[in-house]
């Protein structure tokens, strides 16, 4: 019988989850995904959406960070 996997030996192994797997990615976006989407978003001249879901608001995040270079 093999013992569980130590989760602090990988701290990275489920830090790439997918939001579309979240169990909570239906909820609004955290007030910290608001303040920094504001922020992308005023960077790339886009338009800021503040009824986006958690999941919604992290996509959102990288496709604004790959555009703004942020976060490379």
């Amino acid at each position: 019988m093999s013992e569980p996997e130590n989760p602090k030996t990988h701290p990275t192994s489920n830090a790439e989850k997918d939001p579309d797997d979240w169990t909570t990615g239906d909820e609004a976006m955290t007030g910290a995904q608001a303040s920094y989407l504001k922020t992308l978003s005023e960077e790339a001249g886009e338009a800021f959406d503040d009824t986006l879901t958690k999941a919604d608001a992290s996509k959102r995040i990288d496709a604004l960070q790959e555009k703004t270079g942020r976060g490379q």
